[in-house]
């Protein structure tokens, strides 16, 4: 298994290396780089608006050609692409994400900052999906075809054609803006450092329902079908019967024998989901419900071609994903002895 661990390690370095170029390459062809954005706010705010003409408008269009050379060389667009892909590179190599365009921040600094967002609507979908889907797909498979399953595969499906935004409009306009049990916006009250622990334990869970209502309903879905197919396809096998045979009674049989075999397929998804739930973010729930995470963030550098921010949250999230990727795959030698890497 070390060789099969030590392979993969080293398989990373080309996969980030080709998802960096790759990006890199694109990023080159994309009309109003950081200096084209500078320059239009710096009009902006001379003129109050940029006259851009439509597509005859040319962002260095007027300026003197020194201070034009000062804000490339402020953006490090001064030196050829090759170069500047290299000086990444070694800054990626040494975990420094460089520094923010146009927030003044170090990126590991703005990650940081809006972490703790996306850690909250991450941690509470993944810990409500598979609590509430794993249990709820185990009671499916035992009671397959009866009124209890037929009633809730058509809630999950229903949930499931939802879109997360759409339900989190009507929740906002329900609960938040008619019935006014819930807050409108932010994660937490204006008050909040002035509360005692408890009441900001309240406060946090009033204010996290609603996004995270409107993300969980969802996932519900995929989850717990799939342990339903996974119960009822262990349920149906020789080893079952022969447990039964021998006078095991059904609920030791279903927890001792068929829990663990039909698990497979869950647990080696968890740490996938788990890392996902937390970087992945929303970024319609996000903006929808006032969250500033890591999915408004990744937005908003795009749209202002904040290339280190992108380039960075891209590396470092390509990172997190091949490692998790590789913890999946050990998950099955942890929960099915009989798989080898050999």
């Amino acid at each position: 298994m070390l060789a099969y661990v030590l392979k993969r390690l080293l398989l990373f370095i080309p996969t980030l290396l080709g998802v960096l170029l790759v990006t890199f390459v694109v990023i080159q062809f994309v009309p109003g780089g950081p200096v084209e954005q500078y320059l239009a706010e710096a009009r902006a705010n001379v003129r109050g608006g940029v006259e851009s003409g439509g597509t005859n408008y040319r962002g260095d269009q007027g300026v003197d050609p020194k201070r034009l050379a000062e804000i490339k060389a402020l953006y490090g667009f001064d030196k050829p692409a090759h170069e500047r892909l290299f000086q990444m590179l070694g800054q990626f190599a040494r975990f420094d994400l460089g520094r923010s365009f146009f927030q003044n921040k170090d990126v590991w600094s703005l990650i940081l900052e809006k972490l703790p967002v996306s850690i909250s609507l991450g941690l509470w979908t993944f810990l409500i999906s598979y609590g509430v889907a794993v249990p709820l797909g185990v009671a499916k498979a035992v009671r397959a075809g009866t009124r209890f399953d037929l009633v809730t595969t058509l809630l999950i499906l229903v949930g499931y054609a939802i879109p997360g935004f759409v339900l989190g409009v009507a929740l906002l306009v329900v609960f938040g803006g008619q019935l006014q049990w819930f807050p409108l916006r932010g994660l937490t009250s204006a008050n909040w450092d002035e509360m005692n622990w408890g009441a900001r334990i309240v406060d946090y869970l009033w204010h996290i329902t609603l996004p995270v209502t409107a993300m969980v309903l969802g996932s519900f879905a995929v989850t717990s079908m799939l342990t339903k197919n996974a119960f009822l396809e262990e349920i149906r096998k020789q080893y079952v019967l022969t447990a039964r045979a021998k006078g095991l009674g059904e609920r030791q049989v279903l927890w001792k024998h068929v829990f663990r075999n039909a698990l497979i397929p869950i647990v080696t998804g968890l740490p996938a989901a788990f890392i996902g739930a937390f970087f992945t973010g929303s970024l319609l729930i996000e903006t929808l419900f006032s969250l500033d995470g890591l999915g408004l963030l990744g937005y908003e550098s795009v749209i202002r071609r904040d290339y280190p921010v992108v380039l960075g949250t891209l590396y470092l999230f390509t990172l997190i994903g091949l490692l998790t990727k590789l913890i999946s795959d050990l998950c099955y030698v942890w929960v099915d002895p009989r798989v080898k890497f050999d």
